[in-house]
C-alpha cells in the first residue's frame, strides 16, 4: 500500500557520520529534518566492513561534534566500535533517523525536491546527500572471464579469511586496503599483492613518531590541503584518482608476513587465470579485488554539473546548479580531511549553516507575501 507523502524542510540522505553530523547541527537549531538511511541500524555501513579493520586515525580525531569517542585518545577504533559510537550518538541527540529506508530517486516537482523510497514519498525544500565516500564497488570487466572455480570477492564483501577456499590468493590493488587484507590472508594462504606502488608513510601510523606528528598531520589535512590553497587545488585530482599510500602495514610488514609483491597490474585472463601486465600468469584459487569504488549518483535526477573527474561541482557542499541541494562526506569535498571523520563535523557545520540561512530567507520571503528568495549565502 502506498504511503502518504511526508513533508519536511530538509531531508538528509544517509545516516552515517556525515548525515548524523548535519542532523546534529540542524536539530540543535530547532530545524525540522529527517535522516533517511538504508541500514537497519545506525552504523551498519561500518559493521559491513572486514572484521579486522581499524580506523587509520586515532580516537582523538574520530569524534563527531558534541561527543568524544569513548576510548583512549591514542587508540585506533575498530569498525564495529565506530558503528556503535554512531548509534550511541544518534540516540544521545535524539536524531530523527529513519532506518531501513533506501532512497531510489531524487527528483524535483513544483519547486520542491521529491524523494522516493519504495512506496514511500518525501518532499523537501532542501536535500543533503550524505551517502558517503564513493559507494559502488569497481571490478574490471575481465573478472567475468576468470575460471568459475576461482572464488572472487571485492573488498566491499570481504570479511575474514574463512570466506576463502584452500589455495593461493591474489589481492588486486596495492593501496592501504589491499595491503591490510593481503597481510591478514597471508597468515593462512600463499598471497600475491598486485598493483603499482602507491607510496607509504615513512613510519607506522601507530608509532610514537606518528603520535608526535599527529597535530602537524591534522593541520596538513584540514588547513593546507584544501581548495583555498594552490597545493590543495593541485592535489585534489590526484587524491581523487589514485590509491592512497600504505598506512598501517607497509612494505617491510608485508614482506615479513610472507606477502609476495608484484608491481605489475592485473590486466587480463589466460586460460581462466589472472594475467599481470608483465605477462605472468598467476595460478590462484582466490582473487580479492581491492580495486576501489566509484560514486553512485544515478538516482539523482535533478540538474547537477559534473567535473571532469566525475564528481559533482560544488562549493563547500553547496551545489550551485541546484539551489537547496548539498553534499557532505564526499572525497576531498573541500579539504583532504573531508573524507575523514576528522573533517566531517566541519563540513557538516558549513552545510548546516547554509541550510539554516536559506530556510530563514525563504520564511522571510513568505512573510513578505512574495516567493521565497532562496538566497545562497557564501559558507
Amino acid at each position: 500500500m502506498e504511503h502518504a507523502t511526508e513533508h519536511f524542510d530538509t531531508v538528509i540522505v544517509g545516516g552515517g557520520q556525515a548525515g548524523l553530523a548535519v542532523g546534529y547541527h540542524l536539530t540543535r537549531q530547532g530545524h525540522e529534518c529527517t535522516i533517511l538511511d538504508a541500514g537497519e541500524r545506525v552504523g551498519d555501513a561500518w559493521r559491513k566492513r572486514w572484521d579486522s579493520l581499524h580506523l587509520y586515525t586515532p580516537a582523538r580525531y574520530d569524534a563527531l561534534p558534541g561527543m568524544p569517542f569513548p576510548s583512549s585518545p591514542h587508540a585506533f577504533p575498530t569498525a564495529h566500535e565506530m558503528a556503535d559510537y554512531l548509534e550511541a550518538y544518534a540516540t544521545r541527540y535524539e536524531l530523527p533517523v529513519r532506518a531501513g529506508v533506501r532512497v531510489d530517486e531524487l527528483a524535483k516537482s513544483a519547486g520542491r525536491y521529491v524523494l522516493t523510497a519504495g512506496d514511500r514519498r518525501f518532499e523537501a525544500d532542501q536535500v543533503v546527500v550524505a551517502t558517503g565516500v564513493m559507494q559502488k564497488p569497481v571490478t574490471p570487466a575481465f573478472a567475468a572471464e576468470l575460471a568459475p572455480e576461482i572464488r572472487q570477492l571485492h573488498s566491499n564483501d570481504y570479511r575474514n579469511p574463512s570466506q576463502l577456499q584452500d589455495g593461493p590468493v591474489l589481492v588486486v590493488g596495492a593501496s592501504h586496503s589491499g595491503a591490510d587484507i593481503a597481510y591478514e590472508v597471508a597468515n593462512e594462504h600463499e598471497t600475491l599483492l598486485s598493483g603499482p606502488d602507491t607510496g607509504e608513510l615513512p613510519f607506522s601510523i601507530e608509532s610514537r613518531r606518528a603520535r608526535m606528528l599527529a597535530p602537524f598531520l591534522k593541520l596538513l589535512a584540514t588547513r593546507v590541503l584544501t581548495m583555498n590553497t594552490p597545493i590543495g587545488r593541485k592535489m585534489r585530482p590526484e587524491i581523487r584518482s589514485h590509491g592512497a599510500p600504505l598506512l598501517r602495514f607497509r612494505s617491510d610488514d608485508l614482506r615479513a608476513a610472507g606477502v609476495e609483491r608484484a608491481l605489475a597490474k592485473t590486466v587480463g585472463v589466460a586460460d581462466g587465470m589472472p594475467v599481470l601486465a608483465d605477462g605472468r600468469v598467476v595460478e590462484v584459487a582466490n582473487v580479492i579485488w581491492c580495486t576501489g569504488f566509484r560514486n553512485d549518483l544515478d538516482w539523482i535526477k535533478v540538474p547537477i554539473a559534473f567535473g571532469d573527474d566525475g564528481f559533482p561541482e560544488q562549493h563547500r557542499g553547496v551545489v550551485p546548479s541546484s539551489p537547496g541541494l548539498y553534499f557532505v562526506g564526499m572525497l576531498f569535498l573541500h579539504s583532504f580531511s573531508s573524507m575523514l571523520i576528522l573533517g566531517t563535523g566541519r563540513d557538516a557545520g558549513r552545510v548546516a549553516q547554509h541550510v539554516l540561512s536559506r530556510a530563514v530567507g525563504a520564511r522571510r520571503g513568505e512573510l513578505a507575501g512574495s516567493a521565497p528568495t532562496a538566497r545562497e549565502v557564501a559558507a
